[in-house]
């Protein structure tokens, strides 16, 4: 199966979660793959979330789907790694790394020139559309 791909970029303002779910839940149902929508949206929020409360610059998210896979990349201009912690019981948040090292199949943090790109991958089923 060849791969698709497709970006966007965002401003960094809260309102920009909702918009990268949005524009997520239409490109993978372009492509077919409505079951994965779910999931993707819910990691999405994570991703998108953080680079927005923790970067300056503009967000940039891309979706790729090949051989089974579904990645998201995440790119913000934060040179801070993404670290997981336990949260306080009390706390409502810190929770969103933990929800995305259990719903992804991986997922992971590499450092770029003017920052980091986060991603995380999903199992999908074959392409309908490309």
């Amino acid at each position: 199966m060849s791969a698709v791909l497709a970006s966007w970029t965002f401003t960094p303002q809260e309102r920009s979660v909702g918009r990268a779910r949005r524009a997520a839940r239409a490109q993978l149902a372009e492509w077919g793959l409505q079951p994965a929508c779910d999931f993707a949206e819910l990691l999405i929020s994570e991703l998108v979330t953080n680079a927005v409360r923790h970067a300056r610059g503009l967000v940039r998210m891309s979706l790729s789907a090949a051989d089974g896979l579904l990645r998201c990349e995440v790119e913000d201009d934060s040179p801070m790694p993404p670290r997981a912690r336990a949260a306080r019981r009390d706390e409502e948040g810190s929770r969103g790394l933990l929800l995305v090292e259990v719903l992804s199949s991986g997922w992971g943090s590499v450092p770029t020139g003017t920052g980091k790109v986060v991603w995380f991958e999903l199992p999908v089923p074959a392409l309908v559309h490309a």
